[in-house]
């Protein structure tokens, strides 16, 4: 440990201040969204960025409330996640940090986001079905500490740099897909270049003439999923992704589990790899919620709950990727879909549905501008895994003094 450096148990650093339990006796300050409102903060809500419930503003102890600088940690269930920004009423599954002046906010922050210390909060909460973090066992939490407060700071400022280049990418990214989707819907969903011509009713409604309705498996040389079978994990292998590691544009490669060399080619052989221009779909769980084109062959195998298309050449893989992201075609896709607990697409029936395909040359003519703004999407998303790699392989070093500020400033002004 750094000579400056100083260890504490959290507790004395910290205070902490519990959120606010939903029962019979405060069931009365629910409410609907409204002027008198704030958002109530359950660990979904965090994780997902939503909200389901409100309460009443006027009514709510004041410490349940938090403002955007303070820092929200679970405690109960999915324990140790830590966020900020957030304005609202944390549930009672929370509780807020809140520092003395000895402890910058920010250095705290990143301190909880290592997933060492995450682990280490998961070891010591009680409970086997259900953990449950009280206030003792995370005040016991070991910290090292600058006592610089400046070179907490600068640390600090460091990984929030790169926390904040990642979130400026993917707000990018937002904004070019919807880009790239209202162009798709004026030419494929409005028809708008072809108002003036010649239509004909199909199954779909009425489409331009010369346009066809075709199934999945007409537009695809091959529609299948991931491996129905989990292969032995592995300390040092192949990464093997689920749902849980496709984010909007890619696979998290950091949380999939890794597996065997020898299991990795039997699943590349059983065509369980992912290879450029192949359409990539979330089949279990929140069916659709991620799809994308896969850019370049990825050194990965997926699992069952990931549907794979291959386009034949009659269809576009950026266009069938804008097709099935349409509101339209998820509602269409609920009749194919099954389960009560866990929704699924039944992949027999996805092979069997029917979408509008364009002649050739007119997909020719609209990807000149959305293959454009899909290429910037797919950098951005390059950049991001660099830098999220980068970030996380700081973060721990960082934060415990093996990697000083001053090492690390060089790179940071490179990548940034």
């Amino acid at each position: 440990m750094p000579e400056n450096w100083k260890t504490y148990n959290l507790g004395e650093l910290v205070d902490l201040k519990q959120g606010l339990a939903i029962n019979k006796k405060t069931n009365h300050l629910l409410c609907d969204a409204g002027i008198n409102s704030i958002p109530l903060f359950k660990i979904r809500d965090l994780l997902n960025d939503t909200v389901e419930h409100y309460v009443k503003a006027d009514e709510v102890p004041r410490q349940c409330i938090a403002k955007k600088e303070d820092l929200i940690y679970s405690r109960t269930g999915q324990v140790g996640h830590i966020f900020k920004g957030k304005v609202g009423c944390i549930h009672n599954n929370c509780f807020k940090i809140i520092p003395s002046e000895k402890l910058d906010s920010g250095f705290l922050y990143h301190y909880l986001k290592n997933p060492v210390i995450r682990q280490y909060a998961n070891d010591i909460a009680s409970g086997s079905v259900q953990k449950d973090l009280n206030h003792t066992a995370f005040k016991s939490i070991p910290i090292k500490v600058p006592e610089n407060l400046q070179e907490q700071k600068s640390i600090a400022s460091i990984l929030s740099a790169l926390d904040d280049k990642i979130e400026l990418n993917l707000q990018m990214n937002k904004i070019l897909e919807e880009m790239a989707m209202a162009l798709y819907k004026h030419w494929f969903v409005d028809f708008g270049p072809f108002q003036d011509g010649e239509f004909v009713d199909s199954e779909l409604g009425e489409i331009p003439k010369g346009w066809e309705v075709l199934t999945l498996s007409d537009v695809t040389s091959k529609i299948t999923d991931g491996a129905h079978h989990s292969p032995k994990s592995v300390e040092e292998g192949k990464p093997m992704a689920s749902v849980k590691d496709m984010d909007h544009w890619g696979f998290n490669i950091e949380t999939c589990r890794k597996i065997s060399e020898v299991d990795y080619l039997k699943l590349t052989n059983q065509g369980c790899r992912p290879l450029k221009n192949d359409v990539v779909i979330a089949k279990d769980g929140s069916y659709l919620k991620h799809a994308f084109v896969i850019e370049k062959d990825l050194d990965i195998v997926l699992l069952s709950s990931i549907a794979i298309l291959k386009p034949n050449g009659k269809l576009n893989p950026h266009l069938l990727n804008l097709n099935l992201k349409l509101d339209s075609v998820k509602t269409r896709m609920k009749a194919i879909v099954s389960g009560a607990a866990i929704q699924r697409i039944v992949l027999k029936e996805f092979r069997k549905f029917l979408i509008i395909v364009p002649p050739k040359q007119i997909q020719d003519s609209a990807l000149q501008s959305i293959e454009n703004l899909m290429e910037q999407c797919w950098n951005n998303n390059s950049e991001n895994q660099t830098l999220t790699k980068l970030r996380d392989t700081l973060l721990p070093k960082l934060i415990s003094g093996e990697v000083r500020v001053k090492d690390v400033e060089k790179t940071l002004t490179e990548v940034l």
